[in-house]
């Protein structure tokens, strides 16, 4: 059997790529069930603090569900492979470690979904995306209608989403989807750049950060800053938190240890 997720681990950083080039990294029933497992590994692995997803070649990150595998199909399997891509997405959202996408190529409907579920992306300037489930006749269906509002604004949203508008990396990042462009070339040095900033602080800041933001944004501000409250208490009585204090008083880089 193939595979077709490789996981790199470096320096606490994990560096997870979809391998199914020849075929635009496009989400078999395969390769949703090594993501699921590659993800589940990482969440449980302390010494992983953060997590940058690519894919293989210079083409394509992700082209979304496989619309050639979905054709010999019925339609209680394919209502499985559908619930099992909203799985996978929510797998990436629910990480406890920050994710950077690290867009090399195409992101297309369920690819761009997949995007919108990590908490930064970057993007090759050659990177094309968009949400273009309604010329297909259906609508995005993995978090795409309820992630990119949140990102970029609902009337945007809902234009894109109407129209099945493909952009470039540029115009994806004037409406606010993505946060940075580069040079295909430079696309994984860049990512990794920005993990090693990440890494070098608490792990355990950066899982309660995470948990108060992504919490936050589903509800008002006065129960978001609740949640704010309980997951800042979390590292009240930490190692890390006492070694911050401790790195700062004696003008040294802190060692954080995730305790």
């Amino acid at each position: 059997m193939p595979n077709f997720v490789k996981v790199e681990v470096q320096d606490g950083v994990a560096v997870v790529t979809f391998m199914r080039a020849e075929a635009a990294n496009a989400l078999s029933v395969q390769m949703l069930h090594e993501i699921n497992e590659a993800l589940e590994a990482i969440h449980d692995d302390r010494s992983i603090r953060v997590v940058i997803v690519t894919g293989d070649g210079e083409k394509a990150f992700c082209a979304g569900a496989d619309l050639k595998e979905r054709k010999g199909m019925n339609e209680g399997e394919t209502r499985k492979t559908i619930a099992l891509i909203g799985k996978t997405m929510n797998h990436f959202e629910a990480l406890a470690q920050p994710v950077i996408a690290a867009i090399n190529g195409v992101a297309f409907g369920g690819g761009l979904e997949l995007a919108l579920a990590c908490d930064i992306r970057i993007a090759s300037n050659t990177a094309k995306m968009g949400l273009t489930e309604t010329a297909l006749g259906i609508i995005p269906g993995a978090g795409g209608t309820q992630r990119l509002p949140r990102l970029i604004g609902i009337g945007k949203a809902k234009e894109l989403i109407y129209t099945a508008r493909r952009l470039t990396a540029e115009e994806a990042y004037q409406y606010g989807m993505i946060e940075h462009i580069t040079q295909p070339e430079k696309l994984l040095e860049q990512a990794k750049e920005l993990a090693y900033e990440i890494a070098k602080n608490a792990p355990l800041s950066l899982i309660q950060a995470k948990t108060a933001i992504n919490q936050g944004m589903q509800t008002d501000i006065s129960t978001g800053l609740q949640i704010e409250s309980l997951a800042y208490s979390r590292l009240l009585q930490t190692e890390d938190r006492i070694e911050g204090l401790k790195a700062f008083q004696e003008k040294r880089p802190p060692a954080y240890r995730g305790k």
